[in-house]
């Protein structure tokens, strides 16, 4: 079968019929992802709002008016969102948003389309594994036809203590680390100190990570050197790569699959 393109406002995928996944289509829908995550970020996870953030209770900077808002609607209402950059997003604000805490220059060399992740959340009603999946179709989606070739970003684990976090720090240099050239280190003035030699149980670690993070590992991601404290929204970051092979692969095979099952 001829490679086909796919529409990401419409995805063919089995999904609920009050939910669908598409890209933010208008200025109201962009702000509703805004205040979801001001919810979720600010709320519920103790991140420090600006007194701008404060007053309007919308989590927006200077990325979201050029980038793209892939969201989640329940009955029209957005209850999922992730942040799409891609190269041009980035050359209109001046970088990639990740490119403030870590050396991302290798990951911004890779060779053709490449896209930062970001500012992924899901309402607590609809937090669970369904609309996490769900995102993810749309997103696989997103990845075949715009020919993504890699996937990056920073991935938070919650608090701003490294040495709380030691052993799942400790198990994603041990057992996740990027190969040479998707390289990726803290800028130097933001690293934060790091666990040397750590006994951890590496089955209880990876459960231990958040659920994005595992979806992430499961998918074939690598992490980058270090972390970062983002005191700001209450985190300490790692950098996340992957190649989108396998991703957009999966995808089409799906997607084929329907057709035929439509035609």
């Amino acid at each position: 079968m001829t490679h086909q393109m796919i529409s990401s406002d419409i995805l063919p995928v089995a999904i609920p019929e009050n939910v669908e996944v598409r890209l933010a289509r208008d200025a109201a829908e962009i702000e509703a992802s805004q205040a979801l995550r001001y919810r979720v970020f600010y709320e519920e996870m103790g991140a420090k709002p600006c007194p701008q953030s404060a007053a309007s209770r919308l989590d927006r900077d200077a990325y979201d008016p050029v980038c793209r808002h892939l969201l989640a609607l329940a009955d029209g209402e957005v209850v999922g969102t992730y942040r799409l950059i891609d190269r041009r997003a980035a050359a209109a604000v001046g970088n990639f948003y990740s490119a403030s805490e870590f050396d991302i220059s290798a990951l911004v060399a890779y060779p053709g389309e490449i896209l930062e992740l970001g500012r992924s959340c899901v309402d607590p009603r609809w937090r669970n594994r369904g609309t996490l999946q769900m995102l993810w179709q749309g997103l696989a989606a997103y990845i075949v036809e715009h020919r993504i070739g890699l996937l990056f970003g920073c991935a938070s684990l919650p608090g701003t203590d490294p040495a709380a976090l030691a052993a799942q720090l400790a198990y994603l240099r041990d057992n996740h680390s990027t190969p040479h050239e998707l390289w990726a280190e803290p800028l130097p003035y933001r690293a934060a100190a790091t666990p040397g030699a750590v006994d951890y149980d590496p089955r209880a670690t990876l459960q231990s990570l958040p659920p994005l993070l595992k979806g992430y590992l499961r998918a074939g991601a690598c992490i980058g050197t270090g972390a970062v404290v983002d005191h700001d929204f209450n985190t300490t970051d790692v950098l996340v790569a992957l190649r989108t092979d396998t991703i957009a692969a999966r995808y089409q095979r799906r997607y084929d699959a329907v057709v035929e099952r439509a035609a």
